[in-house]
């Protein structure tokens, strides 16, 4: 697998999480190089409903329209509800990534499987531990993986938006983490 560079921005307003992704789109970027991660709803909030319409499952809530709209942009969709940071939606290739990382019992100690899956692309545990915090504190993750003059181009156009969060890491190389279980202490 080659290296790449991924851009992370966190943002606390869904409007701006959509006016982000446009953006990014009508510069020419492919969303099958992004992944969106956020929570369902507001802490205060229940979920009015989740069902399955036309081999998409659709939410009714608070972000129910939010999520509609976005959900087609991206490859790889997952629902779940993580301990901790409570009903979660991951949309793009980091969904994928969640599965095999679920299906594989991987662990990284002090995360959860969205921040062992952020982990598994090479980014430092620490910095996953941080887009957690920002996740449960109901921000939204916006993540782009790509080549190192793909990602200060994202960069640049994600932080006209000024995201609360704005960073790059560069050249990591995703670790395999199908049958590998990554445990403190093991």
């Amino acid at each position: 697998m080659t290296n790449h560079d991924v851009v992370v921005a966190v943002f606390s307003d869904h409007r701006l999480v959509e006016a982000a992704l446009h953006r990014l789109i009508d510069d020419g970027f492919e969303m099958n190089k992004f992944s969106l991660v956020g929570k369902s709803h507001q802490n205060d909030e229940a979920i009015a409903g989740i069902f399955n319409a036309a081999d998409r499952m659709k939410l009714r809530g608070k972000y129910g329209a939010f999520w509609g709209e976005v959900w087609g942009l991206f490859l790889g969709d997952i629902f779940i509800t993580i301990p901790v940071l409570g009903p979660v939606v991951v949309l793009g290739y980091l969904a994928m990534i969640m599965v095999s990382t679920i299906r594989s019992a991987v662990a990284v100690d002090g995360v959860t499987a969205i921040g062992a899956s952020i982990v598994g692309l090479g980014i430092p545990k620490d910095s996953a531990i941080k887009y957690e915090t920002a996740i449960k504190s109901d921000g939204f993750l916006v993540m782009g993986r790509g080549t190192s003059e793909e990602i200060p181009r994202a960069r640049a156009l994600l932080g006209t938006l000024n995201p609360c969060v704005l960073e790059t890491h560069e050249n990591l190389m995703q670790t395999s983490l199908a049958g590998q279980a990554i445990c403190a202490g093991v």
